[in-house]
């Protein structure tokens, strides 16, 4: 079983869009389907591990 470093429910970040806010969704096959925070509706945003940046906790 592969280990993915962001949990479902995950709040991250797209390095390409480090403004917009994800959650994770899904994780399969190395791939992480994010949803837009405030924008359920939106299509899923799709991006490998090393795309992402998790949000710090202050």
């Amino acid at each position: 079983m592969l280990e993915n470093t962001f949990p479902i429910g995950s709040e991250v970040f797209a390095k390409v869009n480090p403004d917009l806010k994800l959650i994770i969704r899904q994780y399969l096959k190395r791939i992480y389907y994010c949803t837009v925070m405030g924008n359920p509706l939106q299509k899923d945003l799709v991006y490998f591990e090393r795309e992402l940046i998790p949000v710090r906790v202050k």
